[in-house]
C-alpha cells in the first residue's frame, strides 16, 4: 500500500512539473519545429520542437500547443548546436571592419572561435578584446594567451633560458591576461622564439593558466622528424598537462612528412596511457592532408631564425653559414614531400607566384628549389600550403573520441591570395567527405567533435548541447547540400548546406542568406556567457 501512495504522489507531482514546464513556455520568441536535432552528446538525431526566449534555449519537445513569434519549419533538415572551431586564426580579421562579419566562418555553421593559438596573437588580452569589439563580430570569440608573443615580449628572439626575473615578468603577462578572460596559454613550440623554451619553462606559466581554470593548446615542437621528433613532442603536451593540472591539448594533431608516416597509432597509444592514468589530454585536427605555415618555417632551421628577420637575412648571405644551411634545408624540404608539393599560397612581392609550387617557380628560376626558396624568402617569406600528410593517418586520428574538429584557417579578403581551402570548408568537409561520402566517423561522433567536446574541454558550459538552459547557439543544415567547395586551386568559396545559424537565439543566417546584424560576443572565462 505504501509503495501504492509512493508511485501515485510521484506521478502527480512530475504531471505538475510537466504541466507547468508547457505552461511556462506556451508561448516562445522563436520555434523550431520537426527539425532532426543532433543534440551534441554524441546520439543519433531524434525529433523535437526547440523553443527559446532571448538568448536561451528554454523548451526541447514536442508540442502542438506551444505558440511562437516566428516559427522556423525544419522538416528534413537537423538542427545542431553552433560549431566550435578551437584553433582559429580568425582573430585579426574579426578585429577588421571589413571581415568583423566573419561570413566564412559562418557558412560552415561555426559560431564560436578560440583565437590567439600556436603561440601567436596579442599579449594584451583587454586590448585586442576592445578591437574585436569595436566593429562588432558576427559570431563568439574566446582568446588564448600566446606564449611566443608573450616570450617575444620579454626576451626578444633569445635563444636561451629566462632569467628568473623574465620567467617572473612572463608569468605576469600570462595571469593578466587569464584575469582579463582569457581561455588558457597557447604555444607554438614549433616555431621562433617559442622553440627556444625549454618544457619547465612552459610548465611554470601552465600553472598560471590553471589557476584561472584555463587549458594549455600547443602547436607541438616537432609534427615530423625535424629534431626531437612527432611523440617526444606529444609527450611534452602530455607533461605539461600532468604537472600543470590542466587539460593539454595537441593542435592540429597530424604526422607531418614521409619519414613518420603511420606514426598516428603510436601517437594515439600515448594519449591512451596518459589518459588512462589520468592525464587530461585531447587534441584538434582539420580535415585536411595538406597544411600551412611560412616557407622560412618550414624550411630553414630554428637556429637560422634566431635574433628575427634581419639576422637570418645575414645569415642566407654569409659564405661560412649558407652550405650548411642549404643542406638542412633540402633535408626539411624532402620531409616535406619536395618542390612538387610545396605551393606558394600569399606572396605580396608577386602575386602571380601565388598558386605555383615550388618546382615550377624552380624552373622558371633556373635554380634549384632551395636556392629558389632562399630567392623568394630575402623579398618577403612566403605562406605555403604543404600536401606533406597520409590519409590513413588523418582518418585514424579522426576515428578518436578525444578529437575537436579545428580549422587552423585564417579570415581573409575574398580573392586574396590562394589560401588553404581550410579557411572556407573544414567544418563543412568534415561532414561530406569523412560522414556522407567515406563513412569514415557518424554524423552524431562528428558533431559532438565540433560542439559538446569542445565546449567541456573549454568550460564553456552553457553552450554545445541542444537543451533547456543553455545558449541559442544553433544551426539547422541539409545534409544532402552540406559541401566544403572550396578547393586548393580555388580557395575562396562559401561552404554550402547552412541554412540557419543563431548566435545567442539571433539570427546571423536566415533561409541561406545573410543577416546585417552582428550578434557574436567576446567570451570572457570568469562570466557567464
Amino acid at each position: 500500500m505504501k509503495l501504492f501512495i509512493w508511485l501515485v504522489l510521484t506521478l502527480s507531482l512530475l504531471a505538475s512539473l510537466y504541466n507547468d514546464s508547457v505552461s511556462d513556455f506556451s508561448h516562445v520568441e522563436i520555434l523550431i519545429k520537426n527539425g532532426k536535432v543532433l543534440d551534441g552528446t554524441g546520439n543519433r538525431w531524434y525529433y523535437a520542437d526547440i523553443g527559446i526566449n532571448e538568448n536561451r534555449i528554454v523548451w526541447v519537445g514536442k508540442s502542438d500547443d506551444v505558440t511562437a513569434d516566428e516559427v522556423i519549419d525544419a522538416s528534413g533538415l537537423y538542427v545542431s548546436p553552433g560549431f566550435i572551431d578551437v584553433h582559429s586564426h580568425a582573430g585579426s580579421g574579426l578585429a577588421s571592419e571589413s571581415l568583423s562579419h566573419g561570413r566564412p566562418l559562418l557558412a560552415q555553421g561555426i559560431t564560436t572561435v578560440m583565437v590567439n593559438p600556436d603561440g601567436g596573437g596579442s599579449t594584451d588580452i583587454a586590448g585586442q578584446r576592445s578591437s574585436l569589439e569595436e566593429h562588432g563580430v558576427g559570431l563568439n570569440v574566446a582568446q588564448f594567451v600566446p606564449h611566443g608573443s608573450v616570450r617575444r615580449n620579454v626576451m626578444g628572439e633569445e635563444d636561451r633560458a629566462p632569467t628568473s626575473d623574465e620567467l617572473e615578468q612572463m608569468k605576469s603577462i600570462v595571469e593578466e591576461g587569464m584575469k582579463n578572460g582569457a581561455f588558457g596559454l597557447s604555444s607554438g613550440l614549433f616555431y621562433t622564439p617559442g622553440a627556444y623554451a625549454d618544457i619547465e619553462e612552459v610548465i611554470d606559466l601552465a600553472k598560471v593558466a590553471s589557476k584561472y581554470n584555463g587549458v594549455y593548446s600547443s602547436h607541438i615542437r616537432d609534427e615530423s622528424d625535424y629534431n626531437v621528433g612527432l611523440i617526444y613532442s606529444v609527450d611534452e603536451v602530455i607533461e605539461v598537462a600532468e604537472e600543470a593540472e590542466l587539460p593539454g591539448i595537441v593542435s592540429h594533431i597530424k604526422a607531418l612528412g614521409t619519414g613518420v608516416w603511420g606514426y598516428s597509432a603510436a601517437v594515439v597509444n600515448r594519449v591512451e596511457m596518459a589518459r588512462a592514468r589520468g592525464v587530461e589530454v585531447y587534441a584538434d585536427q582539420y580535415p585536411y592532408s595538406a597544411s600551412s605555415t611560412s616557407l622560412s618555417a618550414a624550411l630553414i632551421p630554428a637556429w637560422a631564425i634566431e635574433g628575427g628577420r634581419t639576422e637570418m637575412l645575414q645569415r642566407l648571405v654569409d659564405p661560412r653559414l649558407l652550405n650548411e644551411l642549404k643542406l638542412e634545408m633540402e633535408a626539411n624540404l624532402d620531409r616535406r614531400g619536395g618542390a612538387e608539393n610545396i605551393q606558394i599560397s600569399e606572396y605580396s612581392v608577386n602575386k602571380s607566384f601565388e598558386g605555383l609550387r615550388l618546382d615550377e617557380l624552380s624552373k622558371r628560376f633556373g635554380l634549384s628549389p632551395v636556392e629558389t626558396a632562399i630567392v623568394l624568402i630575402k623579398e618577403e617569406t612566403p605562406l605555403i600550403v604543404s600536401f606533406n600528410m597520409h590519409e590513413a593517418d588523418v582518418v585514424r586520428f579522426m576515428k578518436q573520441p578525444w578529437i575537436m574538429t579545428s580549422s587552423d584557417g585564417g579570415l581573409v579578403e575574398m580573392g586574396d591570395g590562394v589560401v588553404h581551402p581550410r579557411n572556407y570548408g573544414s567544418f563543412s568537409r568534415k561532414i561530406s567527405k569523412y560522414v556522407e561520402e567515406t563513412r569514415t566517423i557518424d554524423l552524431g561522433f562528428a558533431i559532438r567533435s565540433m560542439t559538446s567536446l569542445p565546449a567541456t574541454v573549454f568550460n564553456l558550459h552553457d553552450r554545445g548541447m541542444i537543451k533547456s538552459g543553455q545558449i541559442a547557439d544553433i544551426i539547422i543544415f541539409d545534409l544532402d547540400r552540406i559541401q566544403d567547395i572550396a578547393t586548393f586551386d580555388e580557395p575562396h568559396n562559401l561552404s554550402e548546406g547552412i541554412k540557419y545559424v543563431l548566435i545567442g537565439g539571433k539570427f546571423a543566417l536566415k533561409r541561406g542568406e545573410f543577416e546585417e546584424e552582428l550578434f557574436g560576443r567576446v567570451l570572457n572565462n570568469h562570466e557567464e556567457n
